[in-house]
Order: C-alpha cells, then structure tokens, then sequence
C-alpha cells in the first residue's frame, strides 16, 4: 500500500469516527430526558401499584382493570399537574370520564382513599391536591 493509499484510508477511517461520535453525542443529548420520563412512568406505576394493592383487602380477588384503570387515570392527572387543586367534578372533565353524580361519588371515595393513604392532600373541603 502507497502513502496515498494508506492517507485515503485513514481519512476514511476518521470520516467513519466522527459520523459514530455524533451520532453518540445526539444520543446522549436525548438520553437524560428519555430517562427523566421513563423514571417518571416507575413511579407513577409503583404509586398506583401501591395504592391498588392497599385498597384491597388481604386474600380479596383484585379489583377489576377498569377500577385499577381508574385509578391509574387519577394517579396520572395529579402527577400531571402536581401543584394544581381538582375538584373530583373536574377531575372528571380533564380525564373526559362521565359526569353523572354516581360516578363522580365513586371518584369522591377514590380520592379519600388516596388522601387516607398519604398521596394526595385536601386543602380545601371537596379539594384535592398531590402532596409535595
């Protein structure tokens, strides 16, 4: 191999590293806010797996998937806006669930659970908040 040979193939060579280095600089520049979510999402599923296994009674058959369902949805809405006050009628409007009086009473006894079991506060009567 002539020196112009082996100068092409090392420029060749470079040509190929710096490609691969920005391609892994891209890679971590979105690497920590890929993290930050996936890291959010644990501890929205470890809070709701929590909250699930609490309300139900020891030896009980689980509650059905629309119930956990639900509760993930709440769970979700406060981790969403965690310093903003729900109303369960609003929390009904933002989740787009039934506003009928029976389903929001079952929303008002879902949140007293979370409120008992420490995840969200009530500043205010018919209030709730995540707590900080």
């Amino acid at each position: 191999m002539n020196v112009s040979e082996l100068l092409a193939d090392l420029q060749a060579q470079q040509e190929e590293a710096t490609a691969r280095s920005a391609e892994l600089r891209s890679q971590i520049e979105h690497l920590p806010a890929a993290l930050a979510e996936s890291e959010a999402r644990l501890t929205d599923l470890a809070t709701t797996r929590k909250i699930i296994t609490e309300v139900a009674p020891a030896g009980a058959e689980p509650d059905p998937p629309e119930t956990n369902a639900a509760y993930q949805a709440i769970v979700n809405a406060f981790n969403q806006h965690p310093g903003q006050q729900f109303r369960a009628r609003e929390l009904h409007e933002l989740l787009h669930m039934p506003t009928d009086e029976a389903s929001v009473n079952i929303t008002r006894s879902r949140l007293g659970r979370l409120t008992r079991q420490g995840f969200l506060t009530q500043p205010g009567r018919g209030r709730y908040q995540k707590r900080t």
